[in-house]
């Protein structure tokens, strides 16, 4: 992003030019720049990062060993989980950004760009699926999150803490995930579209009768606590669930849904004993991308109920 004349950061700046900013970064390793998009990431698409996926993918088969994709901050940690769940061989991929423009003071372009090449240059970094780097650490893509829209720490990941820390040049992990889940899909490869539905106080559940009259194949529900809905859209949900996957998330910054806790009318035991399929430790955003992903490769309920349930076991510690 640079200045524009009528004031404000736009997309601008060349990739080369971004390189060539990044002291010591050419000694690093040998690059390959390739342009897939000019946009702000707001304006990406799923198909486009389904395309990534397979040519990413490709680079590996050709030999490359390591991938840096750069893109805008608001929507890395969708990038990085749809990556996650797609690229499928096992070399290092590191997603970053900036949240400052380079015009910007303390602009964090060019470390987190110097960082990211660190992470996918390391053998470490092999085998435990994509990484985002920000701010001199380390996170899982299935945990990361941003949690500030503007200070250079925004990359979080509440459930987990970071996997490691660049510190004297050095990628240095302290722990590492379990090997996540793939799944095989063609370029061509359609997510489905899934709603995503937040719950609020007072809420009267309106928005989810119109779900049915759109084209929505899945719905994600963030409920509010451990996965809690008021009382009276319970039945709304019941049906929609009986019609097509409902999937239960929590809103919440941190801590994904409970089972076997509450079980009031509208709790999380109420709805899952209703049909609702658990989110786990997932983001609603998440969430929706996985239960895409599992409908575009037209799973049925009780097969999408499994899946998440094998996923959420093989990527928790």
């Amino acid at each position: 992003m640079v200045p524009q004349r009528n004031g404000g950061i736009a997309p601008g700046l060349r990739p080369k030019q971004l390189l060539e900013s990044v002291s010591g970064l050419a000694e690093l390793a040998q690059f390959e720049i390739i342009t897939k998009h000019d946009l702000p990431s707001a304006s990406l698409s799923l198909s486009a990062i389904v395309t990534l996926a397979s040519d990413i993918d490709a680079l590996y088969q050709r030999g490359v060993d390591g991938v840096v994709v750069v893109q805008g901050t608001d929507t890395i940690e969708e990038t990085a989980f749809l990556l996650d769940l797609l690229v499928r061989r096992d070399r290092p991929l590191v997603v970053t950004g900036a949240m400052r423009g380079p015009a910007m003071l303390g602009a964090d372009g060019p470390a987190n760009l110097f960082s990211a090449v660190l992470v996918a240059a390391s053998p470490s970094a092999a085998g435990i699926g994509t990484l985002v780097v920000f701010n001199n650490e380390i996170h899982a893509a299935r945990f990361v999150q941003k949690s500030h829209t503007y200070l250079p720490s925004a990359f979080t990941s509440p459930m987990s803490g970071p996997l490691g820390f660049i510190v004297e040049q050095r990628a240095r992990f302290h722990y590492k995930p379990p090997t996540p889940i793939k799944y095989s899909v063609l370029p061509s490869f359609d997510c489905a579209p899934v709603a995503l539905v937040k719950i609020v106080l007072g809420d009267n559940g309106w928005l989810l009768d119109q779900l049915p009259k759109l084209e929505y194949r899945g719905i994600v529900i963030e409920g509010v606590g451990a996965g809690h809905v008021p009382a009276e859209i319970v039945p709304r949900l019941e049906q929609l669930a009986s019609n097509k996957p409902v999937v239960l998330s929590s809103r919440v910054y941190a801590g994904g849904t409970l089972t076997q806790t509450y079980s009031y009318a509208g709790s999380e035991m109420d709805l899952l004993g209703k049909g609702l399929i658990p989110g786990g430790f997932l983001s609603g955003v998440k969430a929706r991308l996985l239960l895409s992903v599992l409908l575009g490769q037209n799973e049925d309920i009780a097969t999408i109920r499994s899946s998440f349930r094998r996923y959420l076991s093989a990527s928790a510690f």
